[in-house]
C-alpha cells in the first residue's frame, strides 16, 4: 500500500515537472503559494520522501513473491 501511494506522489511531482518544463507553470507553486510557500515546501518534502522511498523498488526481489503468490495449496 505505502508503495502505491509512493509511486502515485511521485506521479504528480513528475507531471508537475513536465508543466515546469513544458509551460513553464509550477502548479504546486500555484497552489501552495508560490514556491517559497509553506504548503509548497511540505509538498515538496511528501514527494521527495516518496522518491526516496520509491529508490528502495530498485532493490527489491519481487520475484518470489510472484512465485509464492502463485502456489497451488496443498490438499
Amino acid at each position: 500500500m505505502l508503495d502505491k501511494i509512493a509511486l502515485t506522489l511521485l506521479i504528480i511531482g513528475g507531471l508537475n515537472w513536465g508543466s515546469i518544463g513544458i509551460f513553464q507553470f509550477d502548479l504546486v507553486g500555484f497552489i501552495g503559494g508560490g514556491q517559497n510557500g509553506v504548503i509548497s515546501r511540505i509538498i515538496y518534502i511528501i514527494v521527495a520522501m516518496a522518491a526516496i522511498w520509491c529508490i528502495s523498488l530498485l532493490f527489491r526481489d519481487t520475484h518470489d513473491t510472484v512465485i509464492n503468490d502463485r502456489q497451488v495449496p496443498q490438499p
